[in-house]
């Protein structure tokens, strides 16, 4: 097993020569016989009629992606060339050449220090006796200080241009890995409505992608995305038996090599369990698994955008009684880890794990304490967590066994008034929703003040609080509005109002349905 910085492609170590080539063979005198490659995008052309025994065309078995990284960044492309003899490898670019040895370091196609000036569209040629293979790759570079870069503009415009609903490579790639349950929420995220021709298109792939592993991998199975399993630690696993044990095995995030201190990848029999420790924001994305080029997993690691709006607390609870532990989030998540001295803990006999219907609040119960189940217990959501004392108290004895009770004489200072009485504000207000119809939305925000204020919900200035089209909460301070699915009706401004003697406060928000008029199929 080798983790790599980069990629093993003989043909590329040879020849990396960034020069401009004809694209017309037959200006050449050649024959210009246009042959089909198992990876969409590549373009091969034969220049005899027919080949020598054990001679080949040129390929790619991996093809270089479309990037987009910020501007002063490192962009690497990278791809695997087959073919016998051995091809030429050589780079054009759409804009421009590349003979700026400052800009453009020739390093398995990194181009350091990337600028705006550098975004387009490039073009990778391998090319032999017996034929040549192109493909091309654009680059998007995102403009520091800027909204958008000029070429991430470009790289909308081509998005564009492809078929409606049809999405990027990632999408497929992580279709290939999940499992059937899952395929909804996917296609929710990427915006695709289409399920039929979705389920076509995946089939096609599938194939592509059997025939591909089947040159290297024995067996694959048991595919777990990435998820955290303790506090600042996540990850994924899958079983693998390879028909070469000396294959080489390759990590990517995204377009990123993965050779860290943080990152992982040990093995045990045919499982093999990949880890990131001291989890933050950077680590978000898609991570890939590929063997001598070809994947064989991808997983999409999302870190939530919520926190924990009240922490749990230490909990003290006699022998034999039951403890809760319960914590109220700032946006809804149907389900957190739950953690017992470091171990995770499930639904089970031992645990009860519960969650409100608004998804805000979320509670562990200890059933049945016993002097073995003290400790510290963490609530786990995302990159955030929090963690408090279970205390199990026991009664004392007398040495002959009998229940001995103790008192205890508390001496309290005299009491003072004090007044807490606060007008209505918002901790938490409303934040923006753009949402596919048919789909499920939620909006929350969270409110304080003494005595607690009375909540109303609006929708164009309309009252929605007695709309049973609307599914509305107030728990803790924190008010949740639901709709399970929504449609060009729902769109328009959504007001909370917060009232009480000392005051008023409000905050508004927008819903905006993407798509008023796309055709959803449910299977």
């Amino acid at each position: 097993m080798h983790i790599s910085h980069s990629f093993s492609c003989q043909s590329l170590y040879q020849d990396t020569r960034m020069t401009s080539k004809s694209d017309n063979p037959a200006a050449a005198g050649k024959l210009a016989i246009k042959k089909r490659s198992k990876v969409p995008g590549v373009m091969i052309t034969q220049f005899v009629e027919n080949l020598p025994q054990g001679m080949s065309t040129p390929d790619f078995t991996r093809k270089p992606i479309a990037l987009t990284i910020q501007e002063g960044k490192t962009a690497i492309f990278r791809s695997i060339v087959t073919g016998n003899p051995s091809p030429n490898v050589t780079w054009t670019r759409s804009k421009g050449d590349l003979s700026d040895g400052d800009r453009f370091k020739i390093i398995y196609e990194t181009i350091s220090d990337v600028g705006v000036d550098q975004a387009g569209t490039y073009k990778c040629f391998a090319e032999n006796e017996y034929g040549k293979a192109v493909v091309t790759a654009t680059l998007n570079i995102i403009e520091v200080g800027f909204k958008k870069g000029k070429a991430l503009q470009e790289g909308e415009r081509q998005k564009e241009d492809r078929l409606p609903g049809e999405p990027d490579e990632h999408f497929w790639e992580l279709l290939l890995s999940a499992d059937r349950k899952d395929y909804e929420r996917i296609c929710a995220e990427y915006g695709v409505t289409d399920f039929r021709w979705m389920l076509k298109k995946l089939n096609e792939k599938k194939r592509e992608r059997e025939e591909e592993q089947a040159q290297f991998v024995e067996h694959l199975s048991n595919l777990k995305p990435i998820e955290i399993k303790t506090p600042g630690c996540a990850e994924f696993e899958f079983e693998m038996e390879l028909k070469d044990q000396n294959s080489r095995i390759f990590l990517y995030k995204v377009q990123k090599s993965l050779f860290a201190l943080n990152h992982s990848l040990k093995q045990i029999g045919r499982k093999f369990v990949f880890s990131v420790k001291d989890l933050d924001p950077e680590d978000a994305g898609l991570y890939q698994v590929d063997v001598e080029g070809v994947n064989v997993f991808s997983t999409d690691f999302k870190i939530p955008s919520v926190d924990f709006l009240v922490k749990i607390q230490e909990v003290k609870a006699i022998e034999r009684e039951d403890a809760v532990f319960e914590c109220v989030l700032s946006n809804p998540m149907p389900q957190i880890t739950w953690l017992g001295k470091n171990v995770p803990l499930q639904q089970g006999e031992k645990h009860d794990i519960t969650v409100s219907e608004d998804k805000l609040i979320h509670r562990l119960v200890v059933k049945d304490c016993l002097q073995l189940d003290k400790g510290i217990y963490t609530a786990v959501v995302g990159i955030k967590s929090c963690n408090a004392w279970l205390v199990v108290e026991g009664e004392t004895t007398t040495a002959r066994g009998k229940e001995k009770e103790e008192k205890f004489i508390l001496t309290l200072p005299e009491s003072k008034n004090c007044k807490f009485e606060a007008a209505p504000s918002f901790l938490l207000p409303l934040k923006k929703h753009s949402n596919p119809p048919g789909y499920e939305c939620y909006m929350s925000c969270a409110v304080k003040g003494d005595p607690a204020p009375h909540i109303t919900w609006y929708r164009d200035n309309v009252s929605l609080n007695t709309n049973t089209n609307y599914y509305i909460s107030n728990t803790c301070g924190v008010c949740s509005l639901l709709i399970l699915r929504v449609g060009p009706k729902d769109t328009g401004e959504y007001k909370v109002v917060a009232e009480s003697p000392l005051g008023r406060a409000e905050c508004s928000t927008t819903l905006t349905v993407r798509g008023k008029h796309a055709h959803m199929i449910y299977l």
